[in-house]
């Protein structure tokens, strides 16, 4: 099913229902706090596979529907992710409404881990976009059901440098299929939004001897890196023709799009963000046409949550190394499904995430 960005203007009359990113979500809740401000949306988009884990998002949106929009479509992506990584959880996300940086702090976290607590473990919140693993301690103050807290707490801590990791391993796999080799030495790359992750990221490809272009919108960020990798830097949008080997988006999603799809030139799309796709199904097969290998996002980006699936399962580094590495493997089969049945890897990597899903769905309804 295809999940498109939607003209959010005219929807004030619409029902919750009628969103396009809907996609028979099961639950979706709606928190509002006046002493703390807090405006947030969860969302639980599928628990057939176990509890709904996915992370809390801080974000300044322009509108509450475009709020709503985003939260559909993570907890979506969510689902998909933990299902194709072998992980026995379902798919959920949360957004709080706001500026991390000036009306983020700990009454409101704790009011928000309220909420969370009242869905009794059916939604596990964890660190995303404006969030921090001290917040994630915040909230565990008032609800045992949220990972990624401190390693000083027991908890697996920052879940960034397993997610950039996850991210590398799917890199080196789609350039294995693109390039016939998985040496990443030489070969140019075009990371957009420095963050956590994109930071790992770049510090593994050059590592390996890449050449990497930075693009971020926080300048001092793109400064401060370049000098500590010695990677180029590119300013404003106008980025997606540039004459690189791979395209990693690491910021926010829908970058492949109408106005972007047919200026890339890049032969491979491996990054960090989610919803890449402004539409999947279009998108997708026009990548595939157009000879370029796209890393499906909601797998390459699984190790963040392998990380704090840790803290449910109790396992330990290693086996969390080990399965994030997996996703190379994964990656892989995806590339040669995609090619077997003549379907975009995101169609590849969604079929098999939802015959997992549907597998189980057939056994608890016998």
């Amino acid at each position: 099913m295809t999940t498109n960005i939607i003209d959010t203007k005219d929807l004030k009359n619409d029902p919750v229902f009628g969103q396009i990113s809907f996609d028979g979500h099961e639950q979706i809740v709606f928190c509002n706090d006046e002493d703390t401000g807090l405006k947030a949306i969860i969302g639980i988009h599928n628990t057939v596979l176990g509890p709904a884990l996915g992370g809390t998002r801080m974000w300044s949106y322009n509108s509450e529907w475009d709020a709503l929009n985003d939260v559909l479509r993570l907890s979506r992506g969510m689902t998909f992710k933990s299902a194709i990584t072998g992980l026995n959880l379902g798919g959920g996300k949360a957004v709080i409404i706001g500026d991390a940086k000036t009306q983020k702090n700990d009454d409101l976290m704790r009011r928000f881990g309220q909420f969370v607590d009242s869905l009794s473990g059916k939604y596990i919140t964890a660190e995303d976009v404006g969030m921090e693993t001290r917040d994630m301690d915040v909230i565990r103050e008032v609800t045992p059901h949220v990972t990624g807290i401190s390693e000083s707490k027991g908890g697996s801590g920052n879940p960034s440098p397993i997610t950039a990791y996850g991210v590398y391993m799917g890199m080196k796999a789609a350039a294995k299929y693109q390039f016939g080799t998985d040496n990443l030495a030489g070969k140019k790359v075009l990371v957009q939004g420095v963050g956590h992750v994109g930071e790992t990221l770049v510090k593994h490809i050059t590592d390996e001897g890449g050449q990497v272009v930075i693009n971020d919108i926080n300048l001092p960020r793109l400064e401060e890196l370049s000098k500590k990798y010695g990677a180029n830097v590119v300013l404003g949008n106008d980025i997606y023709g540039l004459d690189v080997d791979i395209y990693a988006p690491c910021a926010l999603g829908a970058t492949i799009n109408d106005a972007t799809i047919h200026q890339l030139k890049a032969k491979v799309i491996a990054g960090a963000a989610n919803n890449q796709l402004a539409d999947e199904v279009k998108h997708g097969m026009l990548l595939k046409e157009k000879g370029i290998a796209y890393a499906p996002d909601f797998l390459i980006n699984a190790g963040g949550i392998i990380n704090v699936y840790a803290e449910l399962e109790g396992y330990g580094k290693d086996e969390i190394i080990r399965k994030t590495e997996n996703i190379y493997n994964t990656t892989l089969d995806i590339f040669a499904l995609s090619e077997k049945e003549s379907i975009s890897t995101h169609r590849a990597a969604f079929n098999i995430a939802q015959n997992r899903i549907d597998t189980r769905k057939k056994e608890q309804n016998k």
